[in-house]
């Protein structure tokens, strides 16, 4: 997935704060190009930059176009989105991640494939048949029968933060240990125990499957690992004092 190659298309948004929202909601996500159909000059940039906060940037360098086929001339792919079903409303609908599998095709790596343009309609109105036409596949977000209709800057956070987790740039901020080094701690967990007389030798065995699968389960980093065995091992080391 090239977040690069994404294009975040507005087609007649009416609420300027809600630009403002999604540009944060782009920024979250790591993605940047904006086109909006319609003209700036109608646009309040102050309400725009209010809700943006440090993503007005992303308003500040968008383009401006008449309408969605010219918005999106150089992409490889339109994808419409709307809640709707119908004969001209493209039938089979993808489901975000779904949407997120043919955009990582198309828009290819960090240097190389085409721009994939997700077009998002009026605030009231949605993508209206004629707008939806000009797109070529259809993307929805499942919501309750109850009140399906999702607010402008949520559906654009949705859809790019589907995008981002599918780009693989996330990430837990840590590796978690090996089983070979989980079993290091376990093993430090019962000599300790051990040595402060919690279980006889005969109970050993089931106290370290109970801390394996505890441990395991946490997926615990290389820190976290030596925190416990820290703990443990001063915890014996004051019992054997007193």
């Amino acid at each position: 997935m090239n977040l690069d190659n994404i294009v975040i298309v507005l087609a007649r948004p009416e609420e300027p704060r809600n630009i403002g929202a999604v540009c944060r909601a782009m920024a979250n996500s790591g993605i940047h190009q904006l086109r909006i159909v319609g003209k700036k000059e109608d646009i309040d940039i102050e309400k725009v930059h209010v809700l943006a906060i440090h993503a007005s940037y992303i308003f500040d360098q968008a383009g401006f176009f008449s309408s969605i086929t010219e918005a999106c001339a150089d992409c490889a792919c339109i994808c419409g989105t709307t809640r709707r079903r119908g004969k001209k409303r493209k039938g089979k609908l993808l489901l975000p991640e779904e949407f997120a599998e043919t955009a990582s095709r198309i828009s290819g790596s960090e240097s190389a494939g085409g721009k994939v343009a997700v077009v998002f309609g009026n605030e009231r109105t949605g993508l209206d048949d004629k707008e939806i036409l000009e797109c070529e596949i259809g993307v929805a977000i499942p919501s309750s029968e109850e009140f399906g209709s999702l607010n402008l800057s949520h559906a654009v956070q949705i859809i790019c933060y589907t995008l981002f987790r599918h780009s693989g740039k996330t990430s837990t901020g840590y590796t978690p240990i090996q089983n070979q080094r989980l079993m290091q701690t376990v093993n430090t967990i019962a000599d300790n125990l051990q040595k402060i007389g919690f279980f006889s030798v005969a109970g050993r065995s089931d106290m370290e499957i109970f801390w394996r699968d505890i441990l395991a389960r946490a997926a615990l980093s290389e820190g976290e690992a030596k925190y416990i065995e820290k703990v443990f091992n001063k915890a014996a080391g004051l019992a054997r004092k007193k």
